[in-house]
């Protein structure tokens, strides 16, 4: 039954993912409370297993309708690989608890600004020359490739933000640019959790199924709806970021 239900999160978080992002918040906990005996680094190597199979097919689908600007993504996607295994690294000599109110602050303000900013995204013009989107992109795949190496809740959220702001693409090419990234990110740390054994496969590979499924529908909704559904999907997910981080921060 435990698998039955993790399948359940795997397959809402997959649909999630595939379009704004931060399935994680879904499926990890999920992970926590159906298996509380299993190591902790079991559960983020098979929520990885679940989480890159469902992006893998939902930036396949991505790329067969929208067009990705390969020369500024694969930039970041490649620094964002390297720089999330150099995180998951460090993540053992600091205190990553402290960066939730700083991170709490970051997320809020993206809110603002895209609530407040109503033709946010709505409409696809890169204002980057060729030249810079590859030096800018590698900057955004180190700095958040780190980050999710190093610690991760919001992730997608975070790349979609810039590639909207910084890039100037709409919400569906930032969406489907943050996969890029995305999959590189998580390949990394699938790698890191494969090496080390922390990969639980006879519930990890249930999972993955599942999350596949969520991101086909999650991706063919968000090409049927268009940018400005994801922009709103967008905005519920980082209020729901915010509310966790929030209750973490001070509650918990």
């Amino acid at each position: 039954m435990e698998i039955l239900y993790l399948c359940v999160f795997a397959f809402l978080a997959g649909l999630i993912d595939s379009v704004v992002g931060g399935g994680g918040l879904i499926q990890l906990p999920a992970l926590f409370v159906f298996l509380p005996s299993a190591p902790i680094p079991a559960l983020f190597g098979t929520g990885k297993l679940s989480s890159i199979a469902g992006t893998s097919v939902s930036l396949w689908r991505f790329s067969r309708n929208v067009e990705i600007n390969w020369k500024a993504v694969l930039p970041a996607a490649a620094a964002a690989f390297v720089f999330s295994f150099l995180g998951a690294r460090v993540v053992s000599h600091f205190d990553k608890e402290m960066l939730r109110p700083l991170i709490l602050v970051l997320l809020i303000a993206v809110a603002v600004y895209t609530f407040f900013r109503k033709d946010f995204g709505a409409i696809h013009a890169p204002r980057l020359a060729p030249a810079k989107e590859v030096w800018y992109g590698m900057g955004v795949g180190l700095v958040i490739g780190f980050y999710d190496g190093f610690f991760g809740p919001g992730t997608g959220s975070f790349l979609m933000f810039v590639f909207v702001g910084l890039f100037g693409f709409n919400f569906l090419a930032a969406s489907a640019s943050a996969k890029v990234v995305n999959v590189a990110t998580n390949l990394s740390a699938l790698l890191y959790f494969g090496y080390k054994g922390f990969i639980l496969f006879h519930i990890g590979i249930p999972m993955a199924i599942s999350s596949v499924l969520g991101s086909v529908v999650g991706t063919k909704i968000a090409l049927a709806k268009g940018s400005g559904f994801v922009r709103k999907l967008f905005l519920v997910v980082v209020t729901g970021i915010i509310l966790k981080f929030a209750y973490d921060t001070f509650y918990a």
